[in-house]
């Protein structure tokens, strides 16, 4: 009798797809980051033109330069300060959805009010403000929308998805300012902030055009479990910790204890964001000062097939050019090669190399600057250098930042730290603008900071940071939750060296 065999049954894990909502979070991604960075590329340059030096007096340069710098900072400060706010409005009252829309309209209205109000300053300036408040009330919403779109069934996709994300990122930027300043220079200030203003426009019809296929995860209420609860309790309550407790720990008698846990590791991760303070405080003047000094120089660029000039404000596409470049070159080719020597690529290391260079990109602004007082007209192509320069510092100090926030804060704190990682960059832009408000105050500040000196100022301010940095980051206690285990239900922290 010939046996027979059950046949073998195998189950074969059906194809993980995107989810249909993906193209329109995608497409009003890319639409909005046009939006910001190309007005941002001609902002300082318009102000200065249109409001505070339009005759182009030698006598007003500096206080008119400085005007312009302080208020593009302070555009951005309040850009990178709501973030946090909008993360917060969202996950307890509104959701993250109703929050993307409702901010996205009043977005538009901003930028309706820069290319109405282009010849009124009162106008224009309370224009920029809407356009801050919209910019930064979506920002922290409108990535984590992204991942609420998988679940279980798809989640192998994220990381691909992420990649389209940020690829739709850097191309919005790099056609707007590539796109702008050329439209600035051949139409006027109208078109140029008005173009933004309808791609805004176009950015919030696409997100409205996909209502109906989004995973929109309702609010949860006020969540006491926070780090705003937590540090306040903690500071109102210090008379009731015991010997020998650690400052927040008294929070564990009426907070979770996981959660306290969790803000101890906030702090920490807030040490090394004290840190790239210093990168946010300059990294934008590429955005405001550089295009200042770029009107100045020589832009004509000759490549032997052709002959043509770079506008001031489309130098900032190079550092898209060279971020897309960089990144995988050091992921891939650059960290390996030094880890396989011995030389482990810690995030530490990477965060001090790159103040380095960051310190390194304004000293050749610095020579720029100080050819142009001495009435000389230097290459564009030395601003190019200090832009690759400035980019590889943001892929060593930007990017290794926010892979650090993510690794070393636990599950329930990391939408806290993206936030707290946007106040760095807030901060960071108020510095300068605080000092731009200096110089055009006039006195002592304008006489000390005049010309290149203000460049020396920041190459200084940089250096400060870099000595505290390599003389406090080897007795910074670390704790990586993605390596380390839990000891007894406690964070264990441990000491790595630079």
């Amino acid at each position: 009798m010939q046996e027979t065999q059950d046949p073998v049954i195998t189950s074969v894990k059906p194809k993980s797809r995107f989810p249909k909502s993906v193209p329109y979070i995608i497409g009003n991604e890319a639409a909005e980051r046009f939006s910001f960075y190309g007005m941002r590329s001609v902002l300082t340059l318009f102000l200065v033109n249109q409001f505070f030096n339009p005759t182009d007096n030698p006598a007003l340069t500096d206080q008119a330069n400085a005007h312009a710098n302080k208020l593009h900072h302070l555009f951005v400060m309040v850009a990178y300060a709501l973030p946090f706010v909008g993360g917060m409005i969202a996950d307890w009252f509104t959701g993250k959805y109703k929050l993307i829309l409702y901010v996205s309209i009043i977005y538009c209205i901003g930028h309706v009010m820069l290319a109405t109000f282009d010849g009124g300053l009162s106008g224009f300036e309370l224009g920029l403000l809407v356009v801050a408040i919209g910019a930064g009330g979506i920002k922290s919403c409108v990535s984590a929308n992204v991942g609420d779109q998988f679940d279980a069934t798809n989640q192998d996709l994220l990381s691909k998805v992420y990649g389209w994300f940020y690829f739709s990122i850097n191309a919005g930027s790099m056609i707007s300012t590539v796109a702008i300043p050329w439209t600035y220079e051949h139409f006027g200030p109208k078109w140029a902030f008005g173009i933004p203003g309808i791609l805004m426009a176009l950015a919030t019809i696409i997100f409205f055009s996909g209502r109906k296929k989004y995973v929109k995860v309702p609010p949860q209420g006020v969540n006491r479990n926070n780090l705003v609860f937590i540090t306040w309790y903690a500071l109102t309550h210090g008379s009731q910790r015991k010997k020998g407790e650690a400052f927040l720990d008294v929070a564990k008698q009426n907070f979770d204890p996981e959660r306290v846990e969790g803000v101890k590791a906030v702090y920490r991760v807030m040490m090394v964001f004290f840190f790239a303070l210093a990168f946010w405080a300059v990294w934008d003047q590429c955005l405001s000062e550089w295009t200042l000094y770029a009107e100045k120089m020589d832009r004509v660029v000759n490549v032997g097939f052709a002959k043509f000039t770079i506008y001031p404000g489309q130098l900032s596409t190079f550092n898209t050019i060279f971020l897309l470049m960089f990144i995988p070159l050091f992921n891939y080719v650059i960290y390996p090669w030094f880890d396989k020597r011995g030389i482990k690529t810690t995030p530490l290391r990477r965060l001090g190399t790159g103040l380095v260079l960051t310190a390194l990109s304004f000293v050749i602004i610095g020579v720029i600057h100080t050819s142009l007082d001495h009435g000389g007209s230097p290459s564009i192509w030395w601003q190019v250098l200090a832009f690759l320069v400035l980019s590889a510092a943001e892929v060593l100090v930007s990017i290794t930042g926010l892979e650090y926030a993510y690794t070393h804060s636990p599950k329930s704190m990391k939408s806290t730290m993206t936030g707290i990682w946007f106040l760095v960059v807030s901060f960071g832009n108020l510095i300068t603008a605080v000092v731009n408000g200096l110089i055009e105050g006039g006195g002592w500040w304008a006489t000390a900071l005049k010309g290149a000196n203000y460049e020396w100022f920041f190459v200084g301010f940089i250096l400060v940071f870099v000595v505290i940095f390599f003389i406090v980051s080897p007795r910074m206690k670390e704790r990586n939750y993605i390596t380390d285990p839990v000891i007894d239900g406690e964070v264990a922290a441990n000491t790595n060296s630079l």
